[in-house]
């Protein structure tokens, strides 16, 4: 997915739980969802800034070498300016983009 399009907010906004809760039924369930993909955002998003980064990497560990790189700054800011993963996946669960399911409640259902 692309993060860099999405909707999400950029700050943080209060949200109602029994909304948020609606769906799933349970609000803890529901956090728990919501941070695990913000897990997977997280991580996907390291990944994809670590092998933007990996261009610049420097392997001679000579001090006087070491210099400002304009380009490794501009997509390290752009980076920290895109929505936090947490407030991502809020705004996927919210808008029904989050695949989900519980082991437990579907065994439950088969007895």
């Amino acid at each position: 997915m692309d993060y860099k399009k999405t909707n999400a907010a950029s700050s943080t906004i209060t949200r109602n739980m029994t909304e948020l809760s609606a769906e799933v039924g349970n609000v803890y369930e529901s956090v728990v969802i919501m941070a695990k993909r913000s897990n997977q955002i997280a991580v996907e998003l390291k990944s994809e800034l670590n092998k933007k980064l990996q261009e610049f990497a420097s392997y001679t560990d000579n001090l006087e070498e070491v210099f400002e790189n304009r380009e490794q700054i501009e997509i390290s800011k752009y980076y920290e300016r895109l929505p936090k993963p947490s407030l991502i996946a809020v705004e996927e669960f919210i808008n029904g983009e989050i695949y989900y399911r519980n082991p437990a409640k579907e065994a439950k259902t088969e007895d």
